[in-house]
């Protein structure tokens, strides 16, 4: 279901943006590495969850470390959203002055 919507948005924005493949290409892959993350930040919230239910010395203390790697997990998706977001206005800056000029060379990219 994930690469489905993925693929649905990056073909419509493919239909509506003239795009070089590998930036769309660049994009998709940042957004599975963010999707990732996130997977992960999940088990690691389910298990300082466990952790602290049990009350168990031994299992909170655990939970240090468990809350600094969630905590630096934000950070890295946090930095890849700004590197995706900076990304994508750049190439949407590119592609609107392309069509002004009429000398966008890029590559249309269409999924199929």
């Amino acid at each position: 279901m994930e690469s489905r919507m993925e693929g649905d948005v990056f073909s419509g924005f493919g239909e509506r943006y003239q795009m070089d493949g590998k930036v769309l290409q660049s994009f998709q892959k940042s957004f599975v590495q963010v999707q990732d993350i996130l997977d992960q930040n999940r088990l690691l919230i389910n298990e300082i969850n466990q952790n602290h239910e049990s009350k168990q010395a031994d299992h909170l203390g655990r939970n240090v470390g468990l809350i600094r790697e969630l905590n630096n997990n934000i950070r890295t998706v946090a930095s890849l959203y700004g590197d995706l977001s900076h990304s994508f206005a750049k190439s949407i800056d590119a592609s609107s002055e392309g069509e002004s000029t009429g000398t966008n060379n890029q590559k249309r990219f269409r999924s199929g």
